[in-house]
């Protein structure tokens, strides 16, 4: 089954402790604070591989979480930063996060984007040494890492995609044409999800394919599922308009399918159509069909019975898909980093102490600090030093 609609729920790692350590050999008695720095959280990183096709490995992965940092240690050893968490996903995937705004468009192969970064590790007691304070007894926390709600959706990139009414004949068509073998029946909606079909060509050239569930009218405002039938047509470079020669009315439905094209936009009321006559074993002479559209820029007749036109088609396929694929705009970078929110420096910071933590800066509310206390993995009858107040945990 063809899976282009996933959610995922991710979470970044949290930063590793600063390490609260005093040096202590057998001839430095009283040696200084010694404690590292606590290591970075892991990111939540999501990456192109192009030998994906769908979303369907989501089926089973509903959140990715990455590990924590290290914390630090004595003799200033620092923390090791934690582990990323990468998830792979198909060229044409766009990443949406649970405000409907668009992270990242995934068009470029091998592209990496950061959508969760780590939280950044707590600082040793050996960094808040001074002249005037020389044996600091706490030392930070780390910081939690980027949580968000993700959801994936994929729209093809392919050189060709087939639309049309249902029972056109397109999945014959991509049979014919290519080492696809998609479902065909006689009967309304027998293709209910796209397949892909490569073509092979002369010079070992290759083009993909896509056989779109057939449209009906209304698929713009979303009946039948338009919405998301349509969108696999947007990045197509070519449209292939199947039409059912064999039926009447030619230049009705024609327009009938174009007006929901049109409808829908996003560059589908412009893109270039070959329109397919097929079926045409059916007819005792092909019918003239003409567009007076400037957009269909050749018609072809065919038989997928008999292979009538199948050559042509092939060749028409190849020359109005040439070699050199539309360049990527070189402003899009490829490896991207979100931010979900701006990023200030925190309210307040929690610090271990010998005795257990304290809080400094701006106190948060009482359910605040209970959250990020108990992300801290705080035990009972722990001490809790809030400004000048020294509560215990219970």
């Amino acid at each position: 089954m063809f899976h282009d609609r996933a959610h995922i729920q991710l979470e970044a790692g949290r930063g590793g402790d600063g390490g609260l350590s005093f040096r202590r050999e057998k001839y430095v008695p009283k040696g200084g604070p010694d404690g590292g720095d606590g290591g970075r959280g892991g990111n939540v990183v999501v990456a192109v591989d192009a030998t994906l096709r769908d979303l369907s490995a989501f089926r089973r992965i509903r959140q990715a979480k990455a590990t924590r940092g290290g914390n630090g240690r004595g003799s200033k050893k620092h923390g090791a930063d934690g582990d990323d968490v990468d998830l792979r996903v198909p060229v044409g995937t766009q990443l949406v996060d649970g405000e409907g705004r668009l992270i990242a468009d995934l068009v470029v192969p091998d592209a990496r984007v950061v959508v969760a970064r780590g939280g950044q590790g707590g600082r040793g007691n050996a960094r808040f040494a001074t002249a005037t304070r020389q044996t600091p007894r706490f030392a930070e926390t780390g910081l939690p890492g980027d949580e968000l709600e993700l959801e994936l959706r994929l729209k093809l990139v392919v050189d060709a995609a087939l639309a049309g009414f249902p029972n056109a004949g397109k999945s014959s068509l991509l049979r014919r044409l290519s080492n696809a073998k998609p479902k065909v029946a006689d009967y309304p909606f027998t293709t209910l999800e796209p397949v892909l079909g490569v073509v092979d060509g002369p010079e070992d050239r290759q083009l993909t394919v896509a056989d779109v569930p057939g449209l009906i009218e209304g698929a713009a405002d979303g009946a039948g599922l338009g919405h998301q039938f349509l969108a696999h047509l947007e990045r197509a470079r070519l449209l292939v308009h199947v039409l059912d020669a064999s039926e009447p009315d030619l230049e009705e439905r024609f327009r009938t399918i174009d007006d929901e094209l049109a409808a829908y936009g996003a560059g589908l009321e412009v893109k270039p159509q070959l329109v397919v006559l097929n079926k045409i074993d059916l007819l005792d002479a092909v019918p003239a069909f003409e567009p007076p559209d400037e957009r269909v820029v050749r018609v072809v007749a065919t038989s997928c019975v008999t292979g009538a036109g199948i050559d042509q088609l092939t060749y028409a396929l190849f020359e109005l898909c040439p070699v050199d694929a539309p360049a990527v705009d070189e402003a899009v970078p490829e490896f991207l980093e979100y931010t979900p929110r701006a990023r200030r420096g925190p309210r307040f910071r929690i610090l271990r102490t010998d005795r257990g933590y304290r809080v400094v800066g701006t106190p948060p509310p009482a359910d605040e600090l209970e959250e990020a206390l108990r992300k801290l993995g705080i035990k009972r009858g722990t001490q809790v030093e809030v400004g000048e107040e020294a509560l215990e945990w219970q």
